[in-house]
């Protein structure tokens, strides 16, 4: 477990300490997410103090705030896991295998 010192702001959100840091200490910590402060895309979730949460709207303890991967999902680096299950995965790589024209689409792209 690294330990991370931030500047405590009241309000500050988890996303926002974890941003700080990879601002600040490590550029290379990974953490999914697609809003800030917005609960909207459901992708910034973690185990925050134990509890799963979304680190957008969970808020950073002054005392001090223990972040997680999520425990029941395939970690894939630092705070990201896999949030596709293995079956839909397994589904959307065989969906790449198809063409994705028909090959009579592929003549008016022809060109002599």
């Amino acid at each position: 477990i690294e330990s991370h010192d931030v500047p405590y702001r009241d309000g500050m959100s988890v996303l926002d300490a974890v941003m700080w840091i990879r601002s600040h200490v490590d550029s290379s910590l990974a953490i999914r997410y697609s809003c800030i402060n917005a609960n909207a895309c459901k992708e910034c979730m973690v185990l925050v103090n134990g509890k799963t949460q979304y680190a957008c709207t969970a808020r950073l303890d002054a005392n001090g705030t223990l972040v997680e991967p999520l425990a029941n999902k395939r970690l894939v680096r630092d705070l990201v896991t896999d949030i596709v299950p293995p079956k839909e995965r397994l589904e959307a790589a065989a969906r790449l295998e198809e063409p994705r024209r028909q090959p009579r689409d592929l003549d008016r792209f022809m060109v002599d």
